[in-house]
């Protein structure tokens, strides 16, 4: 019986086994090459990240962490604060102010920009000419919001001469309403044969002693020439009294300004033109029981008056100042003014981000719903508004972070007497750092509550992204 010899490993080219090491220790390793490879790549890419890297540090970093350090002194930035200047954040009026307004600036203006973004977005997809609609709304992201506060800054202007917006409103409200016949005008008291005095309430009014049958002259004075209406006539001249007729009060309402100064006043003088469309009212016991209208002469007559003794009086409408708009940059709509301007840049920006994600939707899915008899509200809340619930939460969280930091907008078009009104986190950290302020601590603790109250947001739109392209 022979004994079998131990199996011997072959030798390898340099006299050792094979699969171990020259010298004599653990095998050699299978994957080095590919080790050394990868750690090559990664540093080319540590090469080519270094200038982002470098730039970042500097120009986020840096600026995040000296604000930090900036916070904890005073305005000048050579004593020790603490937290003061975060305590006297929350003390400042101004600041609270701020922080308030941009509170309702994130509830409204993310969740009205997504809303119409989304109603765009669907519609758009009904219509021939879609790819130019959808040109036409994107293109205000084009225009910075420096022209953009400007534009609308003249849109909202108070003179409907210059104010798009108060002149289609001033149009409307005319339609509706009739116009001052003379706003600004005012009658001439204590002289002619019936003086008049002015009434608590703007009006104009004679003695109480006036009878039927009795002529008045009633002088105003405050009409510039170019606002006398151009049917004018010369005034009807002065009647004697009993001429009216019985029952009747009559008389002319004119304009008591000759050229040159020429003339006496309260007397209807020569080249003196009739005032028509004034309003006139023969009152008796404080009550208006009667009225008329003025002619192209100015000549007046109010009938069916019974005996007894009456005023004239002209009420104040004839004098009052014309319909001016909507002050919407007042105090009350200011914040709301802006955020219409606000809309107007980014909606398209919203519309096409939500297309885009309306034009992934899978198209079965809604054919489907057709044909089981899904009207396209249905199919518009119960089918598209989730199927784009990722897309639209992305949207509005984007919204958000953008609407933190607005100041442009504030800054422009905010007139300076309701700047504090329409003041937000970003306009008082400007406002308290070197408009005026110049209290760099101050400003620096409110840049970091605004970093704070936007990381969050930046964080979860981070997540998202991430957790869709997976």
């Amino acid at each position: 019986m022979s004994a079998t010899a131990p199996a011997v490993p072959p030798a390898s080219a340099g006299g050792a086994p094979a699969g171990a090491s020259p010298a004599g220790g653990a095998p050699a390793r299978g994957d080095d090459p590919r080790r050394r490879a990868e750690r090559r790549r990664r540093r080319v890419a540590a090469v080519f990240l270094l200038p982002a890297l470098l730039l970042l540090g500097a120009l986020v970093a840096y600026p995040i962490l000296f604000s930090v350090g900036r916070s904890l002194f005073d305005a000048s930035g050579t004593r020790f604060v603490g937290a003061g200047n975060y305590v006297e954040m929350f003390r400042d009026p101004a600041t609270l102010k701020a922080i308030r307004n941009s509170a309702v600036w994130v509830v409204v203006a993310p969740a009205l920009l997504t809303g119409l973004g989304l109603i765009l977005a669907v519609l758009t997809e009904k219509v021939r000419w879609a790819t130019a609609f959808k040109l036409l709304m994107f293109m205000p992201m084009a225009i910075s919001f420096l022209a953009a506060g400007i534009i609308f800054r003249i849109t909202y202007e108070q003179d409907p001469e210059r104010g798009v917006l108060n002149a289609v409103a001033v149009g409307v409200h005319d339609v509706f309403a009739d116009r001052p016949a003379y706003p600004g005008a005012r009658a001439r008291e204590d002289a002619g044969d019936a003086p008049v005095a002015r009434e608590e309430d703007g009006s104009y009014a004679t003695a109480a002693d006036l009878s039927p049958g009795r002529t008045v002259s009633l002088g105003i004075v405050g009409v510039p020439p170019k606002e006398v209406p151009a049917e004018a006539e010369p005034a009807a001249g002065p009647r004697k009294a009993g001429d009216a007729g019985e029952g009747v009060l009559a008389g002319t309402v004119y304009l008591d300004f000759s050229p040159g100064g020429r003339g006496e006043p309260g007397r209807i003088d020569s080249g003196e033109r009739g005032l028509p469309g004034m309003t006139v009212q023969a009152v008796r016991d404080g009550k208006a029981v009667g009225e008329a209208t003025t002619a192209a002469d100015g000549s007046f007559r109010i009938t069916g008056l019974e005996g007894g003794s009456y005023a004239l009086r002209l009420p104040a409408a004839n004098f009052a100042e014309p319909y001016g708009g909507i002050s919407w940059l007042g105090p009350a709509l200011v914040t709301p003014a802006i955020i219409g301007a606000y809309l107007w840049i980014w909606t398209g920006f919203a519309m096409v981000l939500i297309g885009a994600g309306l034009s992934a939707m899978p198209r079965d899915v809604l054919e489907a719903a057709r044909m089981d008899g899904a009207n396209e509200w249905q199919i518009f809340r119960r089918i598209t508004v989730p199927l784009l619930a990722p897309v639209l939460t992305v949207v509005f969280v984007t919204l958000v972070i953008n609407v933190m930091k607005v100041f442009d907008l504030v800054y422009i078009i905010a007139p300076g007497p309701v700047l504090q009104d329409a003041n937000v986190l970003a306009m008082q950290m400007w406002l308290v750092s070197f408009g005026g302020g110049n209290n760099q601590g101050l400003g620096s603790a409110l840049g970091v509550l605004l970093l704070l109250l936007v990381v969050p947001a930046m964080v979860f739109n981070i997540r998202r992204f991430r957790r869709s392209s997976r």
